[in-house]
């Protein structure tokens, strides 16, 4: 088997990285992005890029790395047991975005690509990745132009593509321990090679092309909202849920610990301000309540009225 060429791979994540960052700093309007440079014992390294205390975005974190490792980390082969032992090379783009009004949802975005390999034996690679959305006051309408959007980035994939990797995305943005889902879901994909480099390369691209088209028309609408106290205390409340499942459940965050990964950049997708309150539960017919009634359920948003 041939060995798939990182290079087109790298070339498109790196521009991916400068474009994503430019288009947040245009809505942002006040601030730019910081810029970090880092290396990494094992191999490789990165480039991370965070806006803070913007006028829009409180915190908007956006990584690049490429690192090399000579063996894959648990998190990594504790589902894929053929890969132990093997060489790796990882590259990808991984991003978080935390606005600073509350009627405006957090955001992640992420595509990357693996490569495992090992002597006498046929690398093995895939590509990985997704968006998805998590509102603290939910919109009908910005929940079907997600989705809609979202589809869209699927169209170049054959039919049902997006209907797997909505469901994908519900399965994967799960905090058990909670019984709830983390927002309303959009696209998860890992351990894609379907059916050959070209075309899953192609659906990659097309996710990350198609994320700062379905995220920032949303937060351009809501980011004026008027809000108080209450509202601002709702949203660091639930940013909570955001720190449990990054903390507890995400691979990539276990991947790039385990991997001795650079801890300040891994763990930027945590929010600047966060609070818990020991057994909280919204008023009964209230907008806080209605995020859990009617938008921290699946649903069909893509196809609704």
């Amino acid at each position: 088997m041939t060995t798939p060429s990182l290079a087109p791979v790298t070339e498109y994540l790196t521009g991916l990285q400068d474009r994503i960052c430019d288009e947040i700093a245009r809505v942002d309007g006040e601030k730019t992005f910081e810029h970090d440079d880092w290396s990494r014992p094992q191999g490789g390294g990165g480039r991370t890029r965070v806006l803070r205390d913007g006028g829009v975005f409180e915190q908007a974190g956006v990584n690049y790395s490429h690192v090399q490792g000579d063996s894959l980390p648990p998190s990594a082969t504790a589902a894929r047991p053929e890969l132990a032992g093997r060489s790796f090379e990882a590259a990808g783009v991984s991003l978080v975005i935390h606005p600073r009004n509350p009627y405006a949802p957090t955001s992640h975005m992420n595509v990357r690509f693996f490569i495992a390999t090992a002597q006498d034996a046929d690398p093995i690679w895939w590509f990985g990745g997704g968006f998805d959305l998590t509102p603290y006051y939910g919109f009908d309408e910005d929940c079907r132009y997600w989705h809609q959007t979202a589809r869209k980035a699927c169209e170049v994939a054959p039919e049902g593509t997006y209907e797997k990797l909505k469901q994908w995305c519900d399965d994967y943005f799960f905090l058990k321990h909670r019984d709830e889902p983390r927002g309303i879901g959009g696209l998860f994909f890992d351990d894609w090679n379907e059916p050959d480099f070209e075309a899953a390369f192609r659906l990659t691209r097309s996710v990350g092309d198609h994320y700062t088209e379905a995220y920032l028309p949303i937060v351009e609408k809501r980011k004026d909202t008027p809000y108080g106290e209450r509202e601002r205390d709702f949203q660091l409340y639930r940013r909570g849920r955001y720190v449990e499942f990054n903390l507890v459940y995400d691979r990539g965050t276990l991947f790039g610990l385990q991997s001795g990964g650079r801890t300040e950049s891994i763990l930027m997708s945590l929010p600047p301000l966060v609070r818990w309150q020991y057994n909280w539960r919204p008023e009964p017919g209230t907008p806080e309540a209605t995020l859990y009634e009617r938008y921290l359920k699946p649903r069909d948003w893509a196809n609704s009225d």
